[in-house]
């Protein structure tokens, strides 16, 4: 006690001789104490300082996480007390896995190591080099997660309910409302009064205790859905065990300096450390279906959906049968709709960042204009757009609403036809904690969402903008995309080429490249999201592009952000990867919009026909300028199409008819002689002639 502040000893001397009553609220910070020393000192916190002692740090090491705590670092300790943990055994007890609530109760000490690692790990995050959460730096929504995961490898969520002092994590955990935010040299404290310990299940484990009757809940018929149509092996995948092992003996080669892997201009980059599989369901809850059918939920069959939707002429090219693990059935491919290999939490089923009158660090709880991300669902390849406005009040799927998007418009969402809506994707739900596995989340939405003819028109009639990552599912469910870098163990993530392991499903790597997601976020680029990928060496990437909605004319375009760094790439692009045909001439990444070629004229901003005239001679060219809606951080106020660098363009590779049930590749291969040219992408546009070959409504700029 010697030690402590000096200005607050006498007060803080009295408080710590009753540990249980330790109020922080004057936010001390004890300069000579770390977590480990602070947990000792205290005997409320006895029974958790000896399970520290006997959990490692991680398979590969014998140091201990009791260690851990006392050497140097950030860490955030949500700490139970004696009675949280005496709590914890009682509902072992209750459970059956234990006789009575004592350590010494469990029938092995292989159960009995694994629940005291579940207790430790999930009790501690990591903060690195960098940080660690106080309440004040805790996710503000509802079901928000943190953005580093726990030693556990899992990311808590928090949850506030009315009582604007308590905070819970994953919604069941109290966090002590007198003694939190307890600072240390290396970290905080918060004070749990229950032990953190989420169930570690998949989604298929969660669907099957519907069907058994075993869980309560509003999503039994989506449950006998997914039985009918087989897809419960799929939702029960957590992890690619392959690389897993690969990764752990050291077969998944680092990029280092040293190894003369270095990722761009010398840079570090990491592999990542795991391959997980992620899945989303959004679902329509029983009450939906007994409406619509007019039975209750447990007499509802597959079958009876089946001819709920055939009646609705959902998917007239679909086969209604009984054959409902076929992709060509008409319940398969209305349930695989529901369903995303994307592990999509609450807060982020889409991003915002760098979108026009948005403040991501003064006012990020502040909406502005709309922001969307376009995926591609399990079965037959279709997209599912999700949609948040300032005006939509929440996410949506397949909203189509109208915006005021004129070259002096606001681009705000200023209507929606009642038809155009969409599903609200209730991401606040109270119960969404009992519907959060290891691999994903069961969503409820408020209306039921198909892709049906008139989902595909109002597609077709939209410019689609697709962030690259977007395309992959493994940086989502591996938590590499957007990652704030405060929490990113490193800026650059490099992924390894084909010929060490196919770890993108959507892209094929060639052997020597080094593929690299490039985390921008809060580095104020004008890059979308804040999403960027490279690669350096002589690169040769062929990426599986999503499907176009609809048969028709489409432009596919590719958003540059050109500088010295960057190389020279032909293009190809079919729907044959053995045979691309080469897409126009090599693109100079170095050069952009400031080479004469593209024609880039600055916006007069008062004499529209002489801007509109601008911007056909530069599409005469193959460019586009870059987008009205996308800020440039570093130049407050600037969009990307007002940038005066002229180096945000956006290439036009093709123009040609597109067919919704084709897969088409896009290849981008380098044609310099050097390994240090870099390969950059940022979106890819979709855009119908119906868009930009439209003589009465050009084609916004925004």
């Amino acid at each position: 006690m010697k030690k402590i502040v000096s200005s607050v000893i006498i007060l803080v001397f009295v408080l710590l001789g009753c540990t249980e009553d330790i109020d922080t609220s004057a936010r001390y910070v004890f300069k000579e104490e770390t977590v480990l020393s602070y947990l000792q000192k205290h005997e409320d916190y006895n029974e958790y300082v000896k399970l520290l002692q006997l959990v490692p740090i991680s398979p590969r090491s014998e140091s201990t996480v009791f260690q851990l705590l006392s050497a140097r670092g950030h860490y955030t300790c949500f700490a139970p007390t004696n009675e949280a943990i005496d709590i914890f055994l009682q509902e072992q007890v209750e459970a059956g896995l234990i006789e009575e609530p004592s350590w010494d109760s469990f029938r092995s000490d292989k159960l009995k190591d694994s629940i005291v690692r579940v207790i430790v790990y999930n009790s501690i995050i990591d903060g690195g080099d960098e940080e660690y959460y106080e309440t004040t730096s805790f996710p503000q929504k509802n079901n928000g997660e943190f953005s580093r995961p726990n030693m556990n490898d899992m990311r808590l969520s928090v949850y506030r309910p009315k009582d604007p002092d308590s905070i819970y994590i994953n919604r069941k955990y109290p966090i002590s409302i007198r003694n939190r935010d307890i600072r240390t040299i290396n970290g905080v404290i918060h004070q749990m009064e229950r032990v953190i310990a989420p169930r570690e299940v998949s989604l298929a484990t969660i669907l099957k205790e519907y069907l058994e009757g075993e869980a309560k809940g509003k999503f039994l018929v989506m449950a006998k859905m997914i039985q009918a149509c087989g897809l419960l092996d799929t939702l029960s995948k957590i992890r690619d065990e392959v690389y897993e092992q690969l990764y752990l003996t050291g077969m998944i080669e680092e990029r280092t300096p040293a190894n003369g892997l270095a990722t761009m201009t010398g840079g570090y980059s990491y592999a990542p450390e795991h391959r997980k599989y992620g899945f989303t369901i959004f679902a329509e809850s029983d009450e939906f279906w007994q409406q619509a059918i007019g039975k209750p939920a447990e007499d509802i069959t597959p079958e009876d959906v089946q001819a709920w939707v055939e009646a609705g002429g959902y998917y007239p090219e679909a086969i209604p049968s009984t054959e409902f693990k076929k992709p060509s059935n008409l319940l398969y491919q209305w349930t695989t709709y529901h369903i995303l290999p994307f592990k999509l939490a609450p807060d982020r089923l889409v991003f915002h960042y760098n979108e026009k009158g948005y403040d991501y660090v003064g006012s990020p709880g502040k909406l502005s204009i709309p922001v969307m991300e376009y995926y591609v669902t399990m079965g037959k390849r279709r997209l599912l757009k999700l949609y948040e406005s300032l005006e939509s009040d929440g996410v949506y799927l397949n909203r189509f609403p109208i915006h005021d998007n004129g070259r002096h418009g606001s681009g705000h969402e200023i209507g929606c036809d009642p038809d155009k809506v969409g599903a609200r994707v209730m991401r606040e739900d109270d119960d969404l904690d009992k519907r959060t596995a290891l691999n994903g989340y069961l969503y409820e939405i408020n209306a039921p969402i198909a892709y049906d003819e008139e989902t595909r028109n109002n597609l077709a009639r939209t410019r689609i903008r697709m962030d690259c990552m977007s395309f992959f599912p493994e940086v989502m469910n591996n938590d590499i995309r957007r990652v704030p870098l405060a929490d990113a163990p490193h800026q650059w993530v490099h992924f390894p080429d084909d010929a060490e392991y196919k770890y993108i499903g959507n892209l094929s790597i060639n052997e020597g490249s080094t593929f690299v997601y490039y985390n921008a976020y809060g580095l104020k680029f004008g890059s979308l999201c804040g999403d960027e990928v490279k690669c350096v060496g002589r690169w040769e990437l062929i990426f599986t592009l999503p499907p176009v909605p609809k048969r028709g004319t489409y432009e596919v375009r590719y958003r540059i952000l050109t500088n010295s760094d960057r190389g020279v790439a032909q293009f190809y692009f079919g729907d044959r990867i053995d045979a691309m045909p080469a897409a126009g001439i090599p693109v100079n990444l170095t050069l952009g919009g400031a080479n004469p070629i593209t024609g880039w004229i600055e916006d007069t901003g008062n004499d529209d026909d002489a801007d509109a005239e601008a911007d056909k001679q530069m599409r005469n060219c193959g460019f586009m300028k870059g987008e009205e809606s996308i800020l440039i951080l570093k130049n407050p106020g600037t969009t990307a199409r007002a940038n005066v660098n002229r180096n945000i363009v956006r290439r036009i590779i093709t123009r040609q008819t597109l067919d919704p049930d084709k897969t088409y590749y896009l290849k981008m291969k380098s044609v310099l002689d050097t390994e240090t040219a870099e390969f950059y992408m940022d979106h890819i546009e979709y855009c119908p002639k119906e868009i930009y070959d439209n003589p009465e409504h050009p084609e916004d700029i925004w």
